[in-house]
């Protein structure tokens, strides 16, 4: 089969996923709070499931302390005790994680999504360890990418099953399957570019996918991805 035969196979099972997509790429996801996007992105970065661990707890940060205004900005963020949060979630490492990447997208910009946007728009892929983001403890490329999406960056996160579902395109398609990081990316969008669709959306496919309790998430969380 053809590289874009399989790639449609894939992508059919999740129609509606453009909307989030350009949800992403508008710096809009979460209602458009930056706050969420960072916490979202923190959470994340441990590796739990998203749907079932982290998108409640980041609609549980947000009921608590974003809509109460509580923490209204990056700023806000930057500045709270991780004994307030703590209550939320348990890991201080992402929690202190989160506390730095608001902090230092705070002194871009006091308007948070410009601040997401422009960090994200002069930030780089080949140079990520040297990026400001980069190099703060815990931020690992997977969560560099994901901050990068929400800026407004079409690419990729080179998490497992992301790498396992494209992978196994390629593999369907007679191409090789790519395992580092950077050149997987940068396939990723060779590969968007030559099928007709974007980097973002071969992502979020990859995850959405996935089969949950014999559903497919896509179907299970459709309303959900809506919300976030």
């Amino acid at each position: 089969m053809s590289l874009k035969t399989v790639v449609d196979s894939y992508m059919q099972k999740v129609a509606g996923l453009e909307a989030h997509c350009e949800r992403c790429l508008a710096t809009n996801r979460w209602h458009g709070s930056v706050v969420l996007m960072v916490i979202d992105a923190a959470f994340t970065s441990i590796g739990l499931n998203y749907f079932t661990a982290v998108v409640p707890k980041v609609i549980e940060f947000d009921r608590k302390f974003v809509s109460t205004g509580k923490i209204g900005n990056l700023r806000g963020l930057a500045e709270v005790e991780i004994g307030e949060i703590q209550g939320i979630w348990k890991n201080r490492r992402s929690l202190r994680m989160a506390r730095e990447i608001a902090a230092y997208l705070s002194r871009i910009s006091g308007d948070d999504r410009a601040a997401l946007r422009q960090w994200a728009s002069q930030s780089s892929l080949e140079h990520w360890e040297e990026d400001p983001v980069g190099r703060i403890n815990g931020v690992g490329l997977v969560t560099y990418q994901y901050l990068r999406m929400m800026g407004g960056i079409d690419t990729v996160m080179p998490d497992k099953i992301v790498k396992r579902v494209i992978n196994e395109i390629l593999v369907k398609a007679g191409e090789k399957p790519v395992y580092e990081d950077i050149a997987f990316i940068k396939k990723c969008d060779e590969i968007a570019g030559a099928c007709g669709y974007r980097a973002i959306e071969l992502c979020w496919m990859t995850w959405l996918v996935q089969e949950q309790g014999k559903v497919l998430r896509m179907e299970k969380y459709r309303e959900i991805l809506g919300e976030i």
